[in-house]
């Protein structure tokens, strides 16, 4: 088991989260060759030292190439009641406009693992969501201004795929200040928390006090701290690496910071932190068309479920049903019963508390003749008991090869050296 502890004094933003998995030992250069494949020259990942208030730790930025980035306010605040419109993180200062529903077509037409896409997608969608409510707008009409940007895809898609690559189960976050003040939106002046960073923090994120006159914590470091699955941190783990992250700008009050703890199950503790307390919405479904019952399952895994499926019933009356069964860790509940009751047709639904064991996980690359592959590796009281090559890798490269699924299958199982 895999924890992330977040600890804040300087509030939370893409950037900062982006900094903070790296610091924590992932290859800054690899994540911006993966990254590449969903944006090629549209970017370059700067990583630099940087010191504030004695403590060192390290800055993380989305440079954009020049014929497309044209600075400018930010959409959520300039500068947190100050007036020189220096934002305090650096976040969303590209001009395009995206459509939540294109930015989610080309993250599910990448070739990132799936896991992945599916984390990224469902941050984006509860950044839409929050704008919706602020607008009055479906989620799916949603246009972001600088939300929508590379900059800011690159940090969302980039801390999911860091969250992936670093093998995580989950993350403990700590009270986040937000800054007080006003920020300057494209939709007039609000105080702090900006409008859709507000809507987010209904999603259960804690908060601290904070005098500091600036916007803290942005939509996008809200909805990735909100997103991500929370876990207890480990009984009887130990720390394995420890990073500090810096945003952009220098408070007046306090380091710009946020600190990363990657906390590990030692061995005696994996089979005790293997266990994690999840939910069990069911439902029985009689009168519901095939096209509903699809599209209410895709909704449901992208939106965060940890699984969805049907079940085969016969219904009173003697007619045939299925029973919807949806898990999902306590914090997602609501959310996730919401959908049901918006996209089928049951009047109820029921809840079971259940427990769920998992394998620790790592993720390695092979080679195979036609390119790498990533592999994820199951792992029981330190010993691997799983070994499965990421499907949708495999799938793009049989496709480009012209050769069979299974024969790039068979070959990434075979390429592991255990």
């Amino acid at each position: 088991m895999r924890i992330v502890r977040f600890d804040s004094v300087g509030g939370a933003s893409g950037d900062m989260l982006l900094g903070a998995l790296i610091g924590l030992g992932l290859d800054a250069a690899e994540l911006e060759r993966e990254l590449a494949r969903l944006l090629p020259g549209h970017f370059h990942l700067e990583v630099t030292p940087k010191s504030s208030w004695a403590i060192a730790g390290i800055s993380a930025r989305v440079v954009c190439e020049p014929e497309d980035h044209h600075h400018h306010g930010h959409e959520h605040g300039d500068g947190g009641g100050d007036t020189n419109h220096d934002h305090h993180h650096h976040e969303h200062h590209h001009h395009d406009h995206h459509a939540f529903r294109e930015i989610r077509a080309l993250i599910e037409n990448s070739e990132l693992p799936e896991a992945v896409r599916t984390m990224s997608v469902a941050v984006f969608a509860l950044l839409a969501e929050a704008e919706g409510a602020i607008h009055g707008k479906p989620a799916d009409e949603v246009c972001f201004h600088e939300v929508g940007a590379v900059d800011s895809i690159v940090d969302i898609v980039g801390c999911c795929l860091a969250y992936h690559r670093l093998g995580l189960d989950g993350i403990s976050v700590s009270p986040v200040p937000t800054g007080t003040g006003t920020v300057h939106c494209q939709h007039g002046c609000y105080p702090v928390p900006a409008p859709a960073t507000a809507e987010i923090l209904k999603h259960g994120l804690a908060i601290a006090p904070c005098d500091e006159a600036s916007e803290l914590l942005t939509p996008t470091g809200a909805a990735l701290l909100s997103a991500w699955p929370k876990r207890e941190i480990p009984a009887g783990g130990r720390v394995a690496a420890v990073a500090n992250a810096f945003g952009q700008r220098e408070l007046k009050s306090r380091p710009n910071l946020l600190r990363a703890i990657l906390f590990e199950s030692s061995p005696a503790a994996t089979s005790s932190a293997e266990v994690q307390q999840a939910e069990l919405i069911e439902c029985n479904l009689d009168d519901a068309p095939g096209e509903l019952l699809g599209n209410l399952l895709e909704l449901l895994l992208k939106a965060g479920a940890l699984d969805a499926w049907y079940e085969p019933l016969v219904m009173k009356k003697q007619r045939p049903g299925v029973k919807l069964g949806v898990l999902t860790t306590p914090d997602r509940r609501d959310q996730l019963i919401d959908l049901v009751f918006a996209e089928s047709t049951t009047f109820g639904v029921r809840i079971l508390p259940v427990e769920r064991q998992v394998l620790e996980r790592e993720f390695i690359h092979v080679e195979t003749a036609w390119g790498a592959v990533e592999v994820k590796l199951g792992r029981r009281n330190g010993r691997i008991v799983a070994v499965k090559p990421e499907y949708e890798t495999c799938r793009s490269i049989a496709a480009s090869a012209g050769v069979p699924l299974k024969t790039v299958l068979a070959a990434a199982l075979a390429a592991v050296k255990l």
